[in-house]
């Protein structure tokens, strides 16, 4: 299987980079070849598969081959270990001047075994202005062996000095028939729940694998879809609110207190620190630097939970939507039809729409930093109105 098979429903961009790769061994050859450049921006909506096309782009760029999937090469760069292709994601809310400089740094070096130096910014959009104009001067000027690759969801996340720059790629919404495709050949899932994991995860292939592998996931999202029909006073809004906040909360913790830990007893062996006795000059103030990452982190991951639910119920009433105004339309979530009849029945398409509002000012609330069990509790009130 090549490094592209995963590229689900993304034919046109797999044409673009096997060409880019063509003329990647040109340029190594000095004969020409003007696919090719030196930075490049994947941009695509959430799911669609921006950093796995970088991943691919990447395997294939160091494969003789031109990607082939069972070389040396494409083993380690599918499992992250290839010495030459770094890839720079964030836990936190941003990405720092520092962290910048560190991987500006590294892309001035030679490629130590494979053809090229890759280096693949995940979350290019949490890039801070600073961060950004740290990482300027080496997309203008890139060694001749180093290529960049950014992955954001829209150009415009970027900052106009560094988009000028790249190379532009724009990934699609995978199709629902191609993503069930993908788990029943990849993860044997059996067609009937592939089909509805796929539908429910609306083009994004993570969250789809998510739903037809773990029933914990299932029964969470059935529990989300059964909210506004529990919703019958403002104490209801109130305590729906302070559920998902809390779980959101418990979800953010298991992650991050784990990573937490070890990253703290990593630091304390780097420094030498023992349980009891003196800190070396400067633990200190690695230290507070470490928790204010590990707080930003935890912060992303409770607003990414919350973020989910949120995207569950508007699809949910996207669906409410369709039966209110087009009958016999598809829906994503076909597996609670009855539930979708009962709220179309109950209210009407305008009184939807105020709802899908109310989960989109949520939404921006949040985003905006807004304390998010207050965010909440306003638009569970939205949707009991």
């Amino acid at each position: 299987m090549t490094v592209w098979a995963e590229l689900v429903g993304q034919e046109p961009v797999v044409e673009i980079l096997k060409s880019a790769v063509v003329g990647a061994g040109s340029q190594l050859r000095r004969d020409g070849g003007g696919s090719m450049t030196h930075a490049w921006l994947f941009t695509g909506p959430p799911g669609s598969g921006r950093s796995n096309a970088a991943g691919a782009f990447a395997a294939a760029l160091q494969c003789p081959e031109g990607g082939c999937g069972e070389c040396k090469s494409c083993i380690t760069a599918h499992a992250g270990s290839h010495p030459d292709i770094t890839l720079i994601r964030t836990e936190g809310l941003s990405i720092g001047t520092d962290t910048a400089r560190e991987y500006v740094r590294k892309s001035s070096l030679h490629p130590s075994q494979g053809r090229w130096q890759v280096l693949i910014v995940e979350d290019a959009d949490r890039l801070t202005e600073q961060a950004a104009n740290a990482l300027l001067k080496a997309i203008e000027e890139p060694p001749p062996r180093t290529v960049w690759m950014l992955c954001a969801p829209a150009v415009e996340d970027v900052a106009i000095t560094i988009r000028s720059r790249s190379r532009a790629v724009l990934l699609r919404t995978p199709p629902a028939a191609a993503i069930a495709r993908l788990l029943v050949e990849r993860d044997q899932i059996p067609a009937e729940l592939a089909a509805a994991a796929a539908a429910a995860s609306q083009g994004h292939i993570g969250r789809a694998r998510a739903l037809a592998v773990n029933p914990e996931v299932r029964e969470r999202r059935k529990t989300i879809l059964n909210l506004p029909l529990s919703l019958r006073d403002v104490g209801d809004c109130l305590n729906a609110a302070a559920a998902i906040n809390d779980a959101a909360t418990a979800r953010a913790a298991d992650i991050a207190d784990s990573a937490n830990a070890r990253e703290l007893d990593d630091m304390r062996t780097a420094w030498g620190v023992e349980e009891r006795g003196r800190r070396p000059a400067g633990y200190a103030g690695a230290l507070s630097h470490l928790e204010k990452d590990q707080k930003r982190r935890r912060t992303r991951l409770m607003r990414d939970s919350i973020d989910g639910v949120l995207l569950d119920l508007l699809a949910l009433y996207r669906d409410v939507l369709a039966v209110q105004q087009a009958p016999g339309a598809a829906l994503i979530n076909a597996g609670f039809v009855d539930g979708i009849n009962e709220m179309a029945r109950l209210g009407t398409a305008e009184s939807t729409l105020h709802h899908i509002d109310a989960i989109l000012e949520c939404r921006e609330a949040i985003a905006a930093n807004a304390a998010p069990l207050l965010a909440l509790e306003r638009m569970m009130i939205g949707l009991l109105s």
